[in-house]
């Protein structure tokens, strides 16, 4: 008798225990939270403050790795200088690539921006092409619908939790999504200069013209010839906008548009980077509030 209630306490814990499931970036927290629910506890690795390419794998951030059933990755080798670090250190065989309680969101977008070829002259590029997509907001449809199959996959007997909860966030995210495609029919023919190109889902999805970044190449410190030249560039395509993302240092924005009459706009590049962006639907409004105004 003690054996059999031993069973079905250890059956409880195992029935009501939520998953433990990281994310590397906020913005696929969130989705996470909406798809998983009361079944799931989040944690989110990367500070939307800071660097997206470059996160110190703290103590703490390989606690949580250790403790994961499951971890979900933007991918793209958007994490390449950091989360292999701390996978080695946290050594846990059910978030390592290509275990079962691992996704890489980035197999289910279309890539934009990817090089013919790469070297190092051409600074830090991507091969498989730009990784900044959850820019744009339609892709959260399709990454929502890879997490919800990866979460029936690792938690088969909450399969109708998870797939109810993608259901209701895929409509109340395609209300948004006619919302938010509507007011930004009144932003298109738009010109901007980014400081990286952190943007260019975004703007190519809303056929906003990006003429021009700060870096001369991607990773690379702007030099004082690229700078003039970028200067003269606005001042003939009369641009009056610079994207200026929360972690760059600001001193160029700040000089090009007072050689221009530009205005730089702080831009966030995850959820939480700025004020009023800590919700997907706030995050995206935040950008076209910044863009278009």
């Amino acid at each position: 008798m003690k054996k059999v209630l031993m069973l079905i306490m250890a059956l409880q814990i195992t029935l009501f225990a939520k998953l433990n499931i990281i994310t590397t970036y906020a913005y696929l927290g969130e989705v996470v939270k909406a798809i998983g629910g009361e079944r799931v506890k989040v944690d989110v690795l990367a500070d939307s403050r800071f660097d997206p390419h470059f996160i110190t794998p703290k103590p703490s951030l390989i606690l949580k790795v250790k403790r994961a059933d499951l971890l979900v990755i933007n991918g793209a080798q958007l994490e390449i200088g950091w989360l292999p670090p701390l996978l080695r250190a946290a050594q846990n065989p059910k978030v390592k690539l290509g275990s079962k309680g691992f996704l890489d969101v980035s197999h289910i977008v279309t890539m934009i921006d990817k090089p013919k070829r790469v070297s190092r002259a051409m600074g830090d590029v991507h091969p498989d092409g730009n990784p900044h997509f959850s820019l744009d907001p339609h892709n959260i449809v399709d990454i929502a619908k890879l997490i919800e199959a990866k979460l029936v996959q690792i938690d088969t007997i909450y399969a109708a939790v998870y797939k109810n909860n993608l259901e209701k966030f895929l409509k109340r995210w395609q209300i948004f999504l006619d919302e938010f495609d509507a007011k930004m029919a009144e932003c298109k023919t738009k010109k901007v200069v980014q400081y990286h190109e952190l943007f260019n889902y975004f703007l190519h999805r809303y056929d906003i013209k990006n003429i021009g970044n700060i870096e001369p190449l991607p990773g690379i410190t702007p030099s004082s010839k690229h700078t003039l030249e970028l200067i003269m560039l606005m001042r003939q395509e009369s641009v009056k906008k610079i994207l200026q993302d929360v972690y760059h240092e600001r001193k160029t924005a700040r000089f090009i548009a007072k050689k221009t009459g530009a205005k730089v706009v702080i831009m966030p590049h995850d959820v939480g980077a700025v004020k009023s962006s800590d919700t997907l639907e706030s995050f995206y409004k935040t950008i076209a509030d910044r863009v278009c105004n």
